[in-house]
């Protein structure tokens, strides 16, 4: 077992800090944006720093690895008013199989909107419509390896489209949660979006050519299909900790770290903390992108209501504000039940 853990924890290492061979910048450079849009109201609102506490459904995308520590079944909803008058949806369900095992299921859309489709000739519009959307997919399993360390691993189906074009593709996560010896101190580790590339393909890019204008007698009505670039996925290595500063009846407060490193992007850390009041209402802090020079993302925060409804049966809402320098605030709303 000792073993099979440490090839684990090393595969994941190799491949999270695996240097590209290029020298130039890949800042930007990556398909599929919405993947790296934070799911659910209290990741959030910690502003991101989620991966070693993961304890909802949203750990389907924080780190896979904490389902199986939910110790219980859930069903959460989440909306997001995300940039630019678009939504953010998602759904998850998580099922408590057994003690030690869990699985999940959800969906995320990143809603883009129609707008009318106008031409260089119509510029009012010819009438016709366009929708853009990005759609992932997810299926997780998680397994408790020992009372203190448990691993989880998604499968996700990708797909982007814009009017009559799509791309899919598929990509897998795992994640690493640890309960260390320490009392309330927590170790998490996840690498996400490990797949393949998305390329755009559609009948807008089917056009009819001459190949060889300077000539006649040949076909002047071949069909070709143009050839768009082909885009990496964004993928994520996170590793954070977190720790109970206190944990009692009457209160819990919870403050945690995340360390970041996109392929994409700058490397960056991410802190939050988290104050509850009986089990029932909570208070959230946060803030993303430290050591970002240029990022938009900064100060977060949000609250949270827990109600039981009966037996071990609860109901939660919870919202979220993030400030987002130039643009608008981003605003999540998010309904769950436990059971």
């Amino acid at each position: 077992m000792t073993t099979m853990l440490r090839s684990l924890l090393l595969a994941t290492l190799a491949l999270a800090l695996v240097q590209p061979a290029v020298g130039q910048s890949k800042v930007g450079t990556t398909a599929a944006q919405f993947l790296g849009i934070g799911i659910g109201p209290r990741g959030n609102a910690m502003g991101g720093a989620f991966v070693a506490l993961g304890n909802d459904a949203t750990a389907m995308y924080w780190n896979p690895g904490g389902l199986s520590r939910l110790g219980q079944s859930q069903v959460m909803a989440s909306h997001t008013d995300w940039l630019v008058e678009t939504n953010l949806n998602w759904i998850g369900v998580s099922l408590a199989l057994d003690a030690d095992n869990a699985v999940g299921i959800s969906l995320t859309q990143l809603d883009l909107g129609e707008d009318d489709v106008t031409t260089v000739s119509r510029p009012e519009g010819t009438g016709e419509r366009w929708t853009a959307q990005d759609i992932a997919f997810t299926l997780t399993y998680a397994r408790n390896l020992t009372d203190r360390f448990s691993i989880g691993g998604s499968f996700k189906y990708i797909t982007q489209q814009i009017w009559n074009e799509s791309a899919s593709t598929i990509a897998f996560d795992v994640g690493l949660l640890f309960t260390t010896p320490f009392d309330g101190l927590r170790l998490g580790m996840s690498l996400t979006n490990f797949g393949g590339d998305l390329q755009l393909d559609g009948k807008d890019l089917t056009r009819r050519i001459d190949l060889d204008p300077e000539n006649s007698g040949n076909n002047e009505t071949i069909v070709a299909n143009l050839k768009t670039d082909s885009w990496e996925l964004p993928l994520f290595f996170r590793a954070g900790v977190s720790y109970d500063l206190a944990k009692s009846d009457m209160m819990s407060a919870t403050i945690s770290a995340d360390a970041v490193r996109p392929n994409d992007n700058l490397e960056h850390v991410n802190i939050g903390g988290e104050f509850g009041f009986r089990d029932v209402f909570f208070v959230r802090l946060g803030w993303k992108g430290l050591f970002l020079d240029d990022s938009e993302e900064g100060f977060s925060a949000g609250a949270g209501l827990n109600y039981p409804i009966f037996g071990g049966t609860a109901a939660s809402i919870d919202y979220t504000y993030q400030d987002f320098g130039i643009f608008d605030g981003v605003q999540t709303i998010t309904l769950a039940i436990k059971f």
